[in-house]
Parts: C-alpha cells; structure tokens; sequence
C-alpha cells in the first residue's frame, strides 16, 4: 500500500510558521495601541483568514469557526494595549486563538481522514503520520467513507489540547518551540502530548490498520 507523508501532503497548505514583526506591523500596533481603528482593522485583515483556517480545522464546522472568530479578534481588541513586544505578535494571537479554541464548546466534531504509522525516524519521540493512499489496492474491502468514521472518531478520544497541538504541529507546521511559547509550557511537554495523541489513535485505529 503507497502513501504519502503528511506533513509534505500539507506543505502547500499550512500557514507560514515563521511570521517576523516588519517595522509596519509595529507601527500598525502601536497606531492601534493609541486608538486608531483603521490600524487595528489592518492588522485584522492580515490575520483573518488564517485564524479563521486554524478554526476551522480545529472545530470542523462553519459556524462554530466563526464564533471563534469573533471571539478571538474581541479579545485582541480589549487586550492589545497589553501587548508589550516581548514576543512575536503572531505568537502573542495565536496564543489566544489557541484558549479560545480549547474553551469553545463545539457544535461539531468531524475531523479530517488521517492514518496513524510507527514512528518517523526524523522526529524524536513522535510516531510518524501519513495519509493513507488507496488507488490500485482492489483487495481493499474498507471504504474511504468508513476509514474516515473511524478516523473521526479515534480523534475524538483525544483531549481538546492534544488535538489543537496535533493540529498546530503536523497541520500548521509550527515549530515544537513556538508551540511551546503558545501553550507556555515546554518542549518536552508538547513532545508528550502529540506522542500520546499519536499513540491513543493508533491504538483506536489498530483493528483497521493492524488486523
């Protein structure tokens, strides 16, 4: 059976993990520190869609995105005279698209069709994930349709913060780091939580995979 890695499959449509503060956005931030709607609407618009992508991913479903959405970009708006400069202002956002998605009670909870293998030597401590591709395997009696209900429902048995760590790391492509400082927490626990995520998946999955 042929596959392909996930984190190549998604190369082309993650999000770029390593936004820098320009000398503009600064300055937009401070504009919108002082005020200034306009400057505040700029940076919403430079964000907007990837935060309401990562919602979406997350969530699954249209409207619950949207509420995250909105709920996100308020909170920017009442906390940005907060922000400090300490960290990358991505970072800073992110960290509250993050919160906002682990309290959000979803209306929804179908989840993309992903299948789980043994680990990928590139990636201490974290099983490999590919997705599975099923053209010219005719003895193949599963459907897609069913390996995607199960694939649905082994991540659903994860934890709202293993699934958003699964989803920043192999579907964003972030950086165990930069996990790291949206969740403040360490490297060394976000290892944990995707092993573990990865690990109870495989495990839901083995009757599918491994029989």
């Amino acid at each position: 059976m042929s596959s392909t890695n996930l984190s190549g499959w998604l190369k082309s449509n993650k999000t770029d993990a390593d936004e820098k503060m320009t000398q503009q956005e600064t300055e937009l931030i401070i504009r919108a520190q002082n005020g200034n709607i306009t400057a505040f609407e700029e940076l919403i618009y430079k964000y907007d869609k990837k935060v309401l992508a990562l919602a979406m991913k997350y969530v699954k479903n249209e409207d619950d995105a949207k509420d995250i959405y909105q709920d996100v970009f308020i909170r920017v708006f009442r906390g940005l005279k907060k922000f400090r400069f300490n960290s990358e202002f991505s970072t800073w956002l992110y960290r509250i698209v993050v919160n906002v998605c682990l309290t959000h009670k979803t209306k929804s909870s179908r989840r993309e069709f992903v299948s789980i293998h043994p680990a990928d030597e590139n990636e201490s401590m974290i099983p490999g994930i590919e997705i599975e591709d099923n053209k010219n395997v005719p003895e193949r009696t599963v459907t897609s349709r069913e390996i995607s209900e199960h694939i649905n429902e082994a991540l659903e048995i994860l934890s709202p913060r293993q699934k958003m760590i699964f989803i920043l790391r192999h579907y964003e492509g972030y950086k165990l780091k930069e996990i790291a400082e949206m969740l403040r927490c360490g490297e060394g626990t976000i290892k944990k939580y995707l092993f573990d995520a990865v690990r109870k998946m495989r495990t839901q999955l083995s009757d599918l995979y491994y029989a």
